[in-house]
């Protein structure tokens, strides 16, 4: 390939500038500017936002919880919507020890960060289909989100510690 640029381009580019033809072999004292893959990894670390590492384990209990009778959504990497932003939520529902649902869809906060709005469906084949609405809200962004859930397993809702046994998910699911 480099014969071919030799023969056919460069006399050609010479031509054009008027200016001699001079081969374009690197020189070997000239140093060059390659990236080691580590140095890669390492800039591109640097430039990803911060926000994209604030995703982590972010649960919602409705009716007290599993733990008082209730339910507990349970997100596994959460990361709170920035003001007027949604994001995914995927993660189960327990609503007992061993009966557990798959849930995934929405969550949205309000542009006053005030209203966190969350829209999810749930499945299980013993228990079926399950669409839950949570609308939880606070007097301003430093106090903590209460509300209620509007569907399947409606009642009050509030954002909870994921203690390890909501982060626990068994291998037999009911």
């Amino acid at each position: 390939m480099q014969s071919i640029i030799r023969t056919f381009v460069l006399p050609g580019v010479a031509a054009a500038s008027k200016r001699p033809m001079v081969p374009s072999e690197p020189n070997r004292n000239q140093r060059r500017f390659r990236f080691k893959t580590p140095h890669v990894f390492l800039l591109l670390g640097l430039i990803v936002p911060l926000e994209s590492f604030a995703a982590e384990p972010y649960c919602i209990a409705v009716n007290g919880g599993i733990s008082n009778g209730g339910t507990t959504f349970v997100a596994r990497n959460f990361s709170l919507p920035g003001e007027s932003k949604c994001t995914p939520w995927s993660g189960y529902t327990k609503t007992a020890d061993t009966v557990i649902l798959m849930t995934n869809g929405t969550s949205c906060l309000s542009t006053d960060s005030t209203a966190l709005t969350v829209s999810v469906s749930s499945a299980d084949p013993s228990y079926g289909p399950a669409v839950d609405y949570m609308q939880l809200n606070r007097g301003d962004a430093t106090q903590p989100f209460t509300g209620a859930d509007i569907g399947t397993f409606a009642g009050s809702a509030e954002p909870v510690s994921c203690t390890s046994d909501l982060l626990n998910l068994p291998a037999v699911h009911d």
